[in-house]
């Protein structure tokens, strides 16, 4: 998937990295997406939370490895 940015947020528990996208999605543009990379397990459900509380669109997330990767797009 195509994005604009990346965030490594590998290693980080809550509140990091939600902290961090928060942060990052800040910068991009409307429709822009932010690929975000995590290892903390309770970052699929934040990261769900985190798109329905501020309407950005959760594109996609996935786990490999335990490694999660989610794809974000500002709305």
């Amino acid at each position: 998937m195509d994005f604009n940015d990346e965030l490594d947020a590998k290693g980080l528990n809550c509140p990091l990295p939600i902290l961090r996208a928060k942060k990052a999605v800040g910068k991009l543009e409307s429709g822009q997406v932010l690929k975000i990379v995590a290892t903390d397990p309770g970052s699929v459900k934040d990261f769900e939370a985190f798109c329905n509380q501020t309407g950005n669109e959760l594109l996609e997330s996935s786990e490999n490895g335990g490694e999660f990767t989610f794809y974000i797009k500002k709305a």
